[in-house]
């Protein structure tokens, strides 16, 4: 053989092994030849020991056991018998420690049993028949034989392959998976937690994504014959070839989850607040105040799907803590929903007439209290709220935000109150750009998504990560209370999981108890909050209780301190239709009210002269009447103020904190100015802080203008 070709073959072989060899030259053949055995007989050593021990051990085993007992019948049977059960006993042993979780621990684990057994079977037939002689020998030459080719080929598989790899268990959801398609994933570590749960590790081969996974989700929750919604697929953010499974094969939830209870009350505002359960049954727990964010919460879902019960659920643990004030707005059910727990509301608007005028009042003074609080903070060397602040921390609540919202105002207190330690809450059926601007949404970075009608309503409120993962409500309302929620404080990886709010209804009682109790630890809103809200806050329709207004010192538990109704209220706030006899009784009123008016006028003292008949529009006669007028003088700058600042103060004392330049125009003339001189005395108040103007042109008095004066 050539040497070329020999060192080809060689190499070749090397390359097998993941190893080349070089044979050095030599100028004689016989040393190439020697290296050629060496290197063969290195290789084949490896192989050897099952074959030395198929040709020695058995015929000086068997030859031992025949020469100790195989000389009487007695001896031999009772040898054979021992024999036999130490057989059983050592195959058994064997079985036991070879155990293995892959297919190449598994063949070894059968094949080193078999080996045990089929030795000790021969060696306990030695002991009679003895080692030589036909069919022991043909039996020892054939079987050690198979045995040793046995081993040999399992030692050449163990090089091809690694036998602590780890495999896939087509086990339970590994053929789930091949059922449905995903035959080639790889399905591992699946456990259940006993409350309804299952879980598994999922990877994908070349050429497949976990978007693939994902797609297949419905058909695997169709197998299970378990809800659309009750499987989800999410992806690894470090590896995107794996990912996670979730099913929920029993709901744990159904029967309702009961409320939930503060463990003390006065608690801070940066404890937990427990509001249901997940679907694994661990409790559901939300902390906006101690994220590292403050994140502003979107509430969605339709009619009937659970948002009051998850509202209620909230504000009752909020309204038993201290160093917190509580703002709600509810113009769609006002009393219905939150009646009996009006006490732990600091400024409560609801639906009654003169409404949807305070709502936005509310609303318009948010901006100048960010400002105050903002620079209140500077000033105690904070970044952002914490307890360490004078400031109460703050939850401006507001339930179907569509019917009043001012997209203007609402993304300037989103982009703006987290840092100032004031919680903005948004809910509403639907988050569409007609009802909620984009911009504000972008700001209401935590969410909790209830039952919708459509799956692609689910992505105006969650992440797409979330809705992607499968986890998206469309059942309407056939499922109240169940959501999926993000932020808050929530593990990212519990966005994906339902949960159930606590159902409040059955304890109302025990709720308006509890919130009547907290009384003396809720704190009263801070001076400097107070001071920016300015009127509007002063004026409101509804006081809470707290610890310095109990309800013991007032003349209700939930006193509703009535002002004025706002003068120029919306059309939708008239008072409630008479009945045709009270409209008749009211016009007679109104018709003996003016002839009284009427009867006190004095005649005509001029019956006679040329202008008695003239009427309105008749142009007046030339006539030397000898008359003549004197102008008055003009009001100093102080006057002229004085009589603009009463007109404004008139209003604020009735009630009517919003104008526009337009309604002043009467008392511009009064004052002996033109609109020039009004519109740079508006600009100057509003600079003060005593008024606040907005985009629309409408004025909102903030505080009585003597203060600015």
């Amino acid at each position: 053989m050539a040497r070329r070709d020999i060192e080809r073959r060689v190499t070749e072989r090397g390359h097998n092994h993941m190893t080349s060899y070089t044979i050095p030259t030599r100028s004689g053949g016989g040393g190439v030849l020697s290296q050629i055995g060496g290197h063969i007989a290195a290789k084949a050593a490896p192989y050897t020991p099952p074959w030395i021990g198929a040709a020695t051990l058995p015929p000086l085993a068997g030859w031992g056991v025949h020469s100790l007992w195989g000389d009487t019948a007695l001896s031999a049977g009772l040898a054979s018998a021992g024999m036999g059960i130490g057989a059983a006993v050592l195959s058994a042993v064997t079985w036991t420690v070879s155990g293995g979780t892959n297919k190449f621990r598994r063949f070894r684990r059968a094949q080193a049993t078999a080996s045990v057994a089929a030795g000790m079977g021969w060696l306990t037939c030695s002991i009679s028949a003895g080692p030589f002689g036909h069919p022991m020998t043909d039996l020892w030459l054939l079987g050690g034989g198979l045995f040793a080719a046995s081993w040999n080929v399992r030692q050449l598989m163990r090089n091809a392959h690694d036998e602590t790899e780890e495999t896939t268990d087509k086990g339970g959801l590994g053929k789930l998976a091949e059922a449905i398609g995903l035959e080639k994933v790889q399905v591992t570590k699946a456990k259940g937690n006993g409350k309804g749960m299952v879980t598994a590790d999922v990877a994908v081969p070349p050429g497949k994504t976990m978007d693939d996974v994902q797609d297949a989700a419905p058909k695997l929750a169709a197998a299970l014959q378990v809800p659309p919604s009750a499987v989800t697929v999410k992806k690894d953010p470090d590896n995107a070839g794996r990912g996670s499974f979730a099913a929920r094969v029993a709901d744990l939830l159904q029967d309702g989850v009961p409320f939930l209870p503060p463990r003390e009350l006065g608690l801070l505002p940066t404890e937990p607040i427990p509001v249901g359960w997940y679907a694994d049954g661990e409790e559901w727990s939300i902390n906006p105040f101690l994220a590292d964010i403050l994140q502003h919460l979107l509430i969605m879902g339709v009619t009937g799907a659970g948002k009051s019960e998850f509202a209620r659920a909230v504000l009752a643990h909020l309204m038993t803590r201290r160093k917190l004030s509580i703002w709600l707005i509810d113009l769609a059910k006002g009393e219905q929903t939150l009646g009996h727990m009006a006490e732990g509301l600091d400024w409560f608007v609801n639906n009654k007439r003169g409404g949807r005028k305070e709502a936005k009042l509310m609303l318009k003074s948010l901006p100048g209290i960010i400002s105050a609080r903002g620079d209140e903070l500077a000033e105690e060397g904070l970044d952002q709220w914490t307890p360490a602040s004078k400031l109460n921390a703050m939850v401006v609540w507001v339930e179907e935000a569509a019917d009043i919202a001012d997209f203007d105002v609402l993304d300037e207190i989103a982009r703006k109150a987290r840092s100032v330690g004031i919680w903005l809450v948004i809910s509403l059926q639907r988050a569409t750009w007609t009802n909620l601007s984009t911009d504000v949404r972008a700001n209401l970075q935590a969410s909790a998504c209830f039952g919708v009608d459509e799956a692609g309503d689910a992505s105006f409120v969650l992440p797409d990560r979330v809705t992607e993962s499968g986890a998206i409500p469309d059942w309407g309302s056939s499922r109240p209370g169940y959501a999926y929620a993000t932020g808050m404080g929530i593990p990212t990886e519990r966005w994906t999981m339902e949960v159930r709010s606590s159902l409040t209804k059955t304890v109302r009682d025990q709720i308006r108890e509890m919130i009547l109790a907290a009384a003396a630890y809720r704190d009263p809103l801070d001076e400097v909050t107070t001071t920016a809200a300015g009127l509007a806050y002063a004026q409101r329709t509804h006081h809470g209780t707290n610890r310095t207004t109990t309800p013991d010192e007032m003349s209700g538990p939930a006193q509703l301190h009535a002002v004025p109704a706002p003068a120029g209220d919306d059309e939708e706030d008239d008072e409630e239709a008479l009945t045709p006899e009270q409209e008749e009784a009211a016009a007679m009123e109104i018709d003996d009210a003016y002839a009284e008016v009427m009867s006190h006028i004095p005649a005509d003292p001029e019956p006679h002269a040329d202008y008695a008949r003239l009427n309105l529009d008749d142009d007046v006669p030339d006539t030397e009447a000898g008359i003549s007028f004197e102008m008055p003088d003009k009001p100093s700058t102080d006057q002229a103020r004085h009589i603009l600042y009463g007109e404004i103060d008139g209003w604020a004392a009735q009630g009517r904190l919003s104008f526009e330049t337009g309604d002043l125009i009467p008392a511009a003339v009064a004052a002996g100015r033109k609109r020039g001189w009004l519109q740079n005395e508006l600009k100057k108040l509003t600079e003060q802080g005593a008024l606040q103007h907005d985009a629309h042109g409408e004025y909102t008095i903030v505080r009585p203008l003597t203060v600015a004066a």
